[in-house]
Protein backbone atom coordinates (compact mmCIF):
# COMPACT_ATOMS: atom_id res chain seq x y z
CA UNK A 1 0.00 0.00 0.00
CA UNK A 2 1.14 3.61 -0.57
CA UNK A 3 2.67 5.90 2.06
CA UNK A 4 1.23 9.30 1.62
CA UNK A 5 4.21 12.04 2.58
CA UNK A 6 2.93 14.96 3.85
CA UNK A 7 4.89 18.53 2.88
CA UNK A 8 2.30 20.77 3.53
CA UNK A 9 1.70 21.77 -0.11
CA UNK A 10 1.18 18.28 -2.14
CA UNK A 11 -1.86 16.69 -0.43
CA UNK A 12 -4.60 15.50 -2.78
CA UNK A 13 -8.00 14.45 -2.51
CA UNK A 14 -7.19 10.78 -3.50
CA UNK A 15 -4.00 10.72 -0.98
CA UNK A 16 -6.81 12.08 1.41
CA UNK A 17 -8.73 9.00 0.70
CA UNK A 18 -5.89 6.83 0.28
CA UNK A 19 -5.43 7.43 3.79
CA UNK A 20 -8.89 8.35 5.23
CA UNK A 21 -10.60 5.31 3.89
CA UNK A 22 -8.22 2.54 2.47
CA UNK A 23 -6.19 2.73 5.54
CA UNK A 24 -2.60 3.87 4.56
CA UNK A 25 0.56 5.37 6.21
CA UNK A 26 1.36 9.64 6.45
CA UNK A 27 4.63 10.13 7.32
CA UNK A 28 5.96 13.87 7.88
CA UNK A 29 8.47 14.91 5.42
CA UNK A 30 12.19 15.69 6.43
CA UNK A 31 12.34 19.20 4.70
CA UNK A 32 8.73 20.10 6.48
CA UNK A 33 9.74 18.54 9.96
CA UNK A 34 12.71 20.80 9.78
CA UNK A 35 10.22 24.06 8.59
CA UNK A 36 8.05 22.83 11.62
CA UNK A 37 11.01 22.95 14.35
CA UNK A 38 12.63 26.07 12.61
CA UNK A 39 8.95 27.97 13.40
CA UNK A 40 8.43 26.24 16.83
CA UNK A 41 11.89 27.62 18.23
CA UNK A 42 10.97 30.81 16.32
CA UNK A 43 8.21 31.10 18.61
CA UNK A 44 9.41 30.56 21.61
CA UNK A 45 12.67 32.91 21.51
CA UNK A 46 9.95 35.46 20.73
CA UNK A 47 7.85 34.55 23.88
CA UNK A 48 11.00 34.10 26.01
CA UNK A 49 11.95 37.84 24.53
CA UNK A 50 8.67 39.44 25.66
CA UNK A 51 7.64 39.90 22.08
CA UNK A 52 4.25 39.19 20.51
CA UNK A 53 3.34 36.23 19.37
CA UNK A 54 -0.62 35.80 17.74
CA UNK A 55 -2.29 32.79 20.13
CA UNK A 56 0.56 32.72 22.54
CA UNK A 57 0.75 36.08 24.36
CA UNK A 58 -2.04 37.86 22.55
CA UNK A 59 -5.79 36.66 22.56
CA UNK A 60 -7.05 34.99 19.14
CA UNK A 61 -9.50 37.12 16.57
CA UNK A 62 -11.19 40.29 17.86
CA UNK A 63 -8.84 39.80 20.84
CA UNK A 64 -5.19 39.80 19.17
CA UNK A 65 -4.76 43.13 20.54
CA UNK A 66 -4.88 41.97 23.85
CA UNK A 67 -1.61 41.17 25.66
CA UNK A 68 -1.12 37.62 27.89
CA UNK A 69 0.52 38.48 30.67
CA UNK A 70 3.84 35.26 30.49
CA UNK A 71 2.48 33.04 33.36
CA UNK A 72 -0.85 32.84 31.50
CA UNK A 73 -0.03 31.94 28.47
CA UNK A 74 0.08 27.86 29.87
CA UNK A 75 -3.90 28.55 30.82
CA UNK A 76 -4.33 30.56 27.67
CA UNK A 77 -3.45 27.19 25.69
CA UNK A 78 -5.48 25.03 27.90
CA UNK A 79 -8.69 27.14 27.55
CA UNK A 80 -7.96 26.70 23.31
CA UNK A 81 -8.21 23.15 23.57
CA UNK A 82 -11.31 23.07 25.85
CA UNK A 83 -13.28 25.42 23.59
CA UNK A 84 -12.22 23.61 20.36
CA UNK A 85 -12.98 20.66 22.07
CA UNK A 86 -16.62 21.32 22.77
CA UNK A 87 -19.26 20.15 20.10
CA UNK A 88 -23.30 19.06 19.50
CA UNK A 89 -25.10 16.78 17.16
CA UNK A 90 -24.39 13.29 15.42
CA UNK A 91 -20.70 12.05 15.52
CA UNK A 92 -18.78 12.17 12.19
CA UNK A 93 -17.87 9.28 10.87
CA UNK A 94 -14.78 7.49 10.79
CA UNK A 95 -13.33 8.35 7.78
CA UNK A 96 -14.52 12.06 8.10
CA UNK A 97 -12.54 12.26 11.05
CA UNK A 98 -9.57 10.27 9.55
CA UNK A 99 -9.90 12.68 6.91
CA UNK A 100 -9.60 15.96 8.97
CA UNK A 101 -6.74 14.22 11.09
CA UNK A 102 -4.80 14.10 7.85
CA UNK A 103 -5.43 17.49 6.48
CA UNK A 104 -4.81 19.23 9.69
CA UNK A 105 -1.48 17.38 9.94
CA UNK A 106 -0.48 18.33 6.73
CA UNK A 107 -1.72 21.90 7.21
CA UNK A 108 0.28 22.04 10.18
CA UNK A 109 3.56 20.62 8.30
CA UNK A 110 3.37 23.97 6.00
CA UNK A 111 5.28 25.08 9.17
CA UNK A 112 3.25 28.30 9.66
CA UNK A 113 1.64 27.60 13.02
CA UNK A 114 4.84 27.43 15.70
CA UNK A 115 3.89 23.75 16.97
CA UNK A 116 6.11 21.01 17.69
CA UNK A 117 6.58 18.30 15.25
CA UNK A 118 5.34 16.13 17.87
CA UNK A 119 1.96 17.33 17.53
CA UNK A 120 1.99 16.18 13.77
CA UNK A 121 3.61 13.09 14.40
CA UNK A 122 0.57 12.40 17.00
CA UNK A 123 -2.14 12.92 14.82
CA UNK A 124 -0.19 10.85 12.35
CA UNK A 125 0.16 8.12 14.93
CA UNK A 126 -3.73 8.29 15.95
CA UNK A 127 -4.01 7.54 11.91
CA UNK A 128 -1.42 4.80 11.78
CA UNK A 129 -2.99 2.88 14.97
CA UNK A 130 -6.39 3.73 13.81
CA UNK A 131 -7.13 5.70 16.81
CA UNK A 132 -10.54 7.39 15.94
CA UNK A 133 -11.41 10.69 18.30
CA UNK A 134 -15.01 11.41 18.63
CA UNK A 135 -16.09 14.55 16.91
CA UNK A 136 -19.47 16.47 16.56
CA UNK A 137 -20.66 17.14 13.46
CA UNK A 138 -21.23 20.82 14.99
CA UNK A 139 -19.21 22.61 17.06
Amino acid sequence: MTTVILDGAHLSIDDVWTVAVDGADAILDESARTRVQTCHEAVMRLVAAGEIAYGVTTGFGAFKKRLIALEQTAVLQVNLIRSHAAGVGPLADEPTVRAMLLVRANTLAKGHSGVRPLVIETLLDLLRRRVTPVVPVQG
